[in-house]
């Protein structure tokens, strides 16, 4: 009798938890929070697309310009972590 009422315990537990970590990830978010992560989410598409040209590129200034813009985007995003 015990171990049922312990698993229906533990039961609740897990659901509240689960609940608690649904609220969290589904609360509105603030302006500022948003456009936080929309920059953030343009800053990793133009790094991604940066790192993408740059292994396609053969010519030498060509990538010189695109090793500093990926080193510009990566300053970028580094700031936003702060």
């Amino acid at each position: 009798m015990a171990r049922g009422w312990e698993s229906k315990s533990v039961e609740s537990q897990q659901e509240a938890s689960d609940r608690g970590a649904f609220d969290e990830k589904h609360r509105p978010l603030s302006e500022e929070e948003r456009a936080r992560r929309e920059r953030r989410a343009t800053l990793q598409l133009a790094r991604s697309r940066t790192a993408a040209d740059l292994a396609r590129a053969v010519v030498p200034a060509q990538q010189e310009m695109l090793r500093r813009a990926l080193a510009a985007l990566e300053i970028q995003l580094k700031a936003l972590e702060d």
